[in-house]
């Protein structure tokens, strides 16, 4: 009977792969990061996409070696994401304050609080991903960061509206429109909706939708 792989040898080289991958560094756009994960998965297309995603971004987030504020009862989603090097926020504003001065913030969805209506006033802010990345639940958290993120090829919109009409309504009036849209969060009259794709903020689908205080706040890759 032939031996088995030299296991050993095989964790030595992924060691130093896995060095000289640090060393490299990240992508500086969260777009850029998310397009380049989706061509190792594809060149790797035996290994599991949940392995796959949590050891990129693993190494992505020890590379980019930048601060993340977690507020409410996301940790085991950010430190799945981005390791154990978390902080923890009092509140919702402190999470964005630290991503507007140029870290991360993870912040928890379901926890009774519209913080993410704040990002409509707040364009300085954008969603960059959603938790976890991997399937098409509901997400627990959101990413937030003082950047832009552009499309990856298969990702969903997020958008806040106060209109009054009831969620069914409302998604049958996206979906009308070409949209497929799903409730998400809802808190303080507000509500938070998943679009599938990347639409832009200023598209008419959107801005023709009801509610007299809406907007797109952000984008987040689907792996």
């Amino acid at each position: 009977m032939a031996d088995g792989p030299d296991i050993a040898a095989l964790d030595e080289r992924l060691a130093r792969a896995l060095a000289d991958r640090l060393a490299a560094g990240a992508p500086t756009r969260p777009d850029a990061a998310a397009i380049a994960l989706r061509a190792a998965l594809a060149a790797a297309a035996d290994l599991p996409t949940e392995l796959g995603v949590a050891v990129w971004r693993r190494i992505e987030a020890a590379a980019a070696s930048r601060s993340i504020a977690v507020w409410g009862p996301a940790g085991a989603a950010a430190a799945g994401r981005f390791g154990s090097a978390l902080g923890l926020a009092a509140e919702p504003r402190a999470a964005l304050d630290h991503a507007r001065r140029g870290g991360l913030a993870v912040l928890a969805l379901a926890a009774q609080n519209p913080w993410w209506g704040r990002l409509l006033a707040m364009p300085e802010l954008r969603v960059i991903g959603a938790l976890p990345e991997t399937g098409r639940g509901r997400p627990a958290a959101l990413v937030v960061a003082a950047e832009p993120a552009g499309p990856t090829g298969d990702d969903r919109t997020f958008w806040v509206t106060d209109a009054a009409v009831g969620d069914r309504a409302l998604v049958e009036q996206l979906s009308a429109a070409g949209l497929a849209a799903e409730p998400i969060d809802a808190a303080g009259g507000l509500k938070l909706f998943a679009i599938a794709g990347y639409v832009q903020p200023d598209d008419a689908r959107l801005t023709a939708a009801p509610g007299g205080l809406s907007g797109v706040i952000g984008a987040a890759p689907v792996f």
